[in-house]
Parts: structure tokens; sequence; C-alpha cells
């Protein structure tokens, strides 16, 4: 039998060896030194924590406790095989790695069909809920004649969703109640989630942790201009509203992103809200809050066909700096018929992305992305 000390020295020797080993294959301290060579094309004498690919959104190879949030989706039970489909796809691309919550709502009670499927695929918690009737259905104070005759024009005039009121009550809800739902009350941060939307890339950060961190309140992947018949109203009452109430109205704002001519009208550039992960304390703002009330007041949700897209995007363009406002470059999404799919070649080696960059639709002639590279000095 070995004698205690040369015992005490062999297995040192065999401690030592294995972790000089694992430090140069799959070990943090192997895949933060390849990154680095891959960023800056050189060796690092430091070991990260993170690193900064396009636009600086970083890549977390420590452990770090989850955010206050969760992921929204409002569905119906008609939507299930396609809310199986963009739930299974947010887990394999982020969630698998962070078990955030989700909190799935309806205008109606969930099937057990329904529940059954979806969490069997979700790695965190899913809670279901409806939605309040209040917040959901078309106020009395509406004036019905003349939202009839609104949804009529629309039709006669092709433009999508023009004669639906369910349309106009998911859209009322988006806007001024989902972050009031007592399933949603408790979370600060939440990332939106549709059915049947994909994702393309691997998301080998915390978005959620990325916000908070530095102070952001809006993030999207897509920008483009909403359709004009359908907000023939909405500018007028946004300023009409910034006269009233020029304390809520951010200095060094996004104004200059929504206007070519310092706020006389709407370019209607707005971020496509079907993707969005956002800061809920900003909706539930005062400043949001006013805004909401005013805005609703005015009845454009029914009489015309007010989307929450504009007027999420005008009020973090107008009640937040514009450097709370992130584009998500490493993040590929698809709503249809519109893709983002990332353009930075290293996204290919660190994302796994399987999207197409001619396809993107970054850089279309409906896209305002060239506007948003423009105001943000990154054209």
């Amino acid at each position: 039998m070995p004698s205690a000390p040369r015992y005490f020295i062999a297995i040192l020797a065999i401690v030592i060896s294995g972790h000089y080993i694992l430090s140069f294959t799959n070990g943090t301290y192997g895949r933060a030194t390849s990154i680095s060579r891959l960023m800056n094309g050189h060796k690092s004498q430091n070991v990260p924590q993170e690193y900064y690919p396009a636009l600086n959104t970083p890549l977390e190879l420590s452990h770090r406790p989850n955010a206050n949030a969760t992921f929204v989706i409002l569905a119906r039970n008609s939507d299930l095989d396609n809310t199986v489909r963009s739930v299974r796809e947010v887990e394999d691309r982020f969630n698998v790695r962070h078990h955030y919550p989700f909190v799935i709502l309806n205008d109606e009670p969930f099937t057990d069909e329904f529940k059954r499927r979806v969490s069997a695929v979700a790695s965190g918690p899913v809670s279901y809920g409806e939605v309040p009737t209040e917040h959901w259905v078309q106020p009395e104070w509406i004036d019905e004649e003349r939202a009839t005759k609104g949804r009529d024009q629309l039709v006669a005039e092709n433009v999508i969703y023009g004669g639906s009121v369910s349309y106009r009550n998911m859209c009322r809800f988006n806007s001024g109640f989902f972050f009031k739902h007592p399933l949603v009350q408790n979370y600060r941060w939440y990332w939106r989630i549709e059915p049947d939307v994909h994702f393309h890339c691997d998301v080998n950060f915390d978005p959620f942790l990325y916000m908070q961190d530095r102070n952001k309140v809006y993030g999207f992947t897509i920008t483009m201009y909403e359709f004009d018949k359908t907000i023939p109203t909405l500018w007028g009452h946004v300023k009409d509203f910034m006269k009233l109430h020029p304390e809520h109205i951010a200095k060094d704002n996004a104004l200059g992103f929504m206007s070519d001519d310092g706020g006389e009208t709407y370019n209607r550039c707005h971020f496509w809200s079907n993707f969005e992960i956002a800061d809920m304390s900003f909706w539930r703002s005062k400043a949001y809050q006013d805004f909401f009330a005013y805005l609703d007041s005015k009845g454009g949700f029914y009489y015309e066909r007010w989307g929450d897209a504009p007027v999420h995007s005008i009020a973090a363009g107008i009640f937040a700096s514009k450097d709370q406002l992130q584009f998500f470059e490493e993040i590929g999404y698809e709503h249809n018929p519109y893709t983002h799919c990332p353009k930075d070649p290293g996204m290919w080696e660190r994302g796994r992305c399987g999207c197409d960059p001619a396809r993107s639709f970054d850089y279309d002639g409906y896209s305002c992305m060239r506007q948003w590279d423009a105001f943000m000095g990154l054209a």
C-alpha cells in the first residue's frame, strides 16, 4: 500500500493534468479564448465573461440568475399546432438553457388538449389564462354605426383585417391591457411570441438580461411602414397629446426615426410588434398610461384600424431615449411573409442560423431598416 504523501502527490498530478486537458477542449476557458480570437483576431490576455458580436449584443458564458421575465402568447384553441411549433422553436433556440416561464392568454378557456400539448414542449412553467371581457370586447361607448362604416370602407379597399372586429379587439388589448393581466402582473420583462413564427438562429445570450443591464425598454427585429389607410387620424392625435403633455417627451428621443419633418407628419415607420422584447414597467408608466387612455378615447382602434405596432412604436419613440431601443440583429426571426436573417457572417458559426440572408426583409423596399440605420448613425 503506497504511503500517504506519495498517494496525495499522485492524485494531485492527475487532477492538474485533467484540468489542463479540459481547458483546451470543451471547458469555459477554451471557449472564451477561441471566441476572443474569432472576434478580435488575436489572442487575448484576459478571459472575457461576454463577447460582443454585431451591434454589441453579448454572449454570456457565465451563469447568471434569470431576469424577472416571461414569454407572452395570445392564442386560440384553433392555434394549437402553430403554438406548439412556436414554443418548440424558441425552446430549441434559446429557452432550453434558461427555462423562462410562458403565459398564454385566450379570450375563452383553453382546452385540456391545448394545455397538455403546449406544456409538453415547454421547459419552463406554463400558465394559461383568459382575457377579461372588459379588456377584449368593443366598448359600449363606441358608435357602432360609425365603426361599421369604417370597417366597410376598409373592406372595399381590400385592407387586410379591414372588416374584422376580433382583430381590432386584439390590437386594443395588446396596446393597453396585456401587461395588466393577473398572470403577467408580477413580471417586468416579456418576449412576445405568436403562433406559427420561426426562430432561425441559436440565441446564445439572454436578451432579457441584456435589456436589463443596459436600461433598454424596447427590442425589435423587423421595422416597416404601416398601412396609411388604417391610421389616417392617428398622428394628429399623437401631436395633440405631445402638446398637452410635454413632460412625457424624452430627451434624445427617436422622433426623427418616425418623422422626416420634425414631427409634423408621420412617415409610417414602426416596429413589427409580433416580435418584441420589452420592459412592461414602460407600458405601466404614467406617460404610456396617459397616452393609451388618450388614444383609446378617440375610438380609432374601431373607427379606423389602429394596430398595436404603431401605438407601441410611437410611444417608445417619443417617451424613451433612442439609446433605450434595441435592434436584435442576432435573433433570426420569421413571421410569414417576412424574415429577419442576420447579415453578420460570424452568426453562421456562432448562432447556427438556418435562414437565407438573401431573403431577409431588412432592406426590402417596404422595410424601414435604412431609416433606422441612418437615424442611429449606422448607415
